[in-house]
């Protein structure tokens, strides 16, 4: 089976552009909850998640399976480095394509087989991050197909030539994204119940996913290669999973680290300098549509921000 962001790929040569399976989400909120458990941030640490987590394209894969595309750079191992946390005081078992069901049962990558990532936890842990959901709401096969029915949107004129023309195709053909949202928090849930039965005496942090696309459309122009109105749709779909993110994280009192506010300006439409998120075609070394070196560094920020306010 093919990591997320190597799947991307290949559909994208298929379209003539360039893009990989996206897991992306965003929130407005900074509202964040703390749990109870020890207030030691000494480690073991813990890091699960997928391709947002694991970081591919940034360096060279590190650790095993090579399939998981997991980064030297990602946000995990900047954390891990700040806290002075070394050799068997930190794992990372993050990987790319990852859904929740990867962090129970076995993942088979183009390049090696990544174990249950829970199988990770034991009552020796003291701190974890958990960055889930998109592949679950299948948020890259919504992407690439946007990115299909943008690229003929702006192929026909944008609008200027065909007064027919809708500046959000994608929105109007889009399935029951709600539900599926519904359906990943539930399993969010359930995961967050079977993390703190594994690691009962660990700080659990749920990381939510950084900004992609900008509040307004029309600053996106051609490098996402999406319609007006599709921009505004995916932003909102990234709000309502990083929202159910959130809540779930809330009512299973542990916390939630909100990645997306710091990021709001740094954007993959945002200036090369200054971008967490790379566009299609990245200009950083990154995977398309996912954190560049500066993201992540941002993102282990935010949760560094936390774990410390919890001391």
């Amino acid at each position: 089976m093919k990591t997320s962001v190597q799947a991307g790929v290949a559909g994208l040569l298929a379209c003539g552009t360039l893009l990989t399976v996206v897991l992306v989400s965003r929130d407005g909120g900074d509202n964040t909850t703390r749990t109870a458990g020890s207030a030691t941030s000494n480690g073991p640490y813990v890091a699960l998640g997928d391709s947002y987590t694991a970081a591919p394209g940034i360096t060279e894969p590190t650790g095993t399976p090579a399939g998981c595309d997991r980064s030297a750079g990602n946000y995990p191992a900047v954390v891990a480095a700040e806290l002075g946390l070394k050799g068997d005081k930190f794992r990372d078992v993050s990987c790319s394509g990852a859904t929740t069901a990867d962090l129970t049962s076995a993942q088979d990558t183009d390049h090696g087989t990544n174990p249950p990532q829970l199988r990770a936890l034991s009552s020796d842990t003291r701190l974890v991050t958990i960055g889930i959901g998109g592949n679950d709401i299948g948020f890259g096969k919504l992407l690439k197909r946007c990115v299909a029915m943008g690229a003929l949107y702006q192929l026909t004129g944008s609008g200027k030539y065909f007064t027919f023309t809708e500046d959000a195709p994608c929105a109007r053909d889009a399935g029951p994204v709600a539900k599926k949202i519904a359906t990943a928090g539930d399993r969010l849930t359930r995961i967050l119940t079977e993390v703190k039965r594994r690691a009962p005496e660990a700080r659990v942090y749920v990381v939510s996913y950084p900004a992609i696309l900008p509040a307004d459309s029309a600053d996106c122009g051609r490098g996402m290669s999406l319609a007006p109105g599709d921009v505004t749709y995916l932003r909102e779909t990234e709000q309502q999973l990083n929202t159910a993110l959130r809540q779930r994280a809330s009512e299973a009192g542990v916390s939630y680290v909100d990645t997306y506010t710091p990021s709001t300006a740094h954007n993959a439409c945002a200036p090369k300098d200054t971008r967490w998120i790379e566009p299609l075609a990245p200009q950083n070394p990154a995977a398309p549509v996912h954190p560049n070196a500066r993201g992540e560094r941002g993102m282990a920020e935010a949760v560094l921000r936390e774990v410390r306010s919890a001391l």
